[in-house]
């Protein structure tokens, strides 16, 4: 058994978000992503719930090495961001968990082209979604719309509207000749 410990690092990132910040460190949190948007929701994650404890966060959700989360209107990033950082650095070198139970990665299901849909969805899009600390979800395929989900700093983002239907939309019509929309679910 190694007796090395590893230093963790937290730095923060701004996301297309202005409610949001993206806090990064040097260690895998967990294989997918899981979405608090409300502290009732945080139930079964430990980290979350603590998170939730402090007044000004509205939101948190984890995905590979990051945790975003977003703060209340009444409260500025310059004032909470150092406290923020520092708990999710204690948090991350005492390995709170982040759910009770490890949730199964998504495996894709349906028809060839719904397969085809979240493979693409999984190798291009969610890449570029999480950089900016939020994820998104397939739902559903039907009579040419696609409809996805997006959680974290895509939740209620000013431009996740225009990325859904310039890149998204746009990248599955090219790759998936079928596809004709894409919307969003509302949470």
């Amino acid at each position: 058994m190694s007796t090395a410990t590893t230093n963790i690092t937290v730095y923060t990132e701004g996301t297309p978000n202005p409610a949001t910040m993206k806090f990064l460190v040097n260690k895998l949190l967990i294989n997918n992503s899981v979405d608090f948007p409300n502290k009732e929701s945080a139930e079964k994650s430990p980290f979350a719930k603590e998170l939730f404890r402090f007044n000004f966060v509205n939101g948190v959700f984890f995905a590979s090495n990051f945790v975003t989360i977003t703060k209340s209107e009444d409260s500025d990033w310059a004032d909470i961001e150092p406290l923020l950082k520092e708990y999710v650095k204690g948090a991350v070198e005492s390995e709170m968990q982040i759910l009770e139970h490890e949730q199964k990665t998504e495996e894709f299901e349906g028809t060839e082209t719904e397969i085809k849909i979240q493979q693409i969805l999984n190798d291009y899009v969610r890449p570029a979604v999480e950089q900016d600390g939020g994820a998104i979800s397939y739902r559903s395929f039907n009579e040419g719309i696609v409809t996805v989900e997006l959680r974290g700093s895509c939740s209620g983002c000013p431009s996740s509207t225009i990325t859904l239907k310039a890149g998204i939309e746009n990248l599955l019509k090219r790759m998936v000749p079928e596809v004709t929309e894409v919307v969003s679910e509302a949470l």
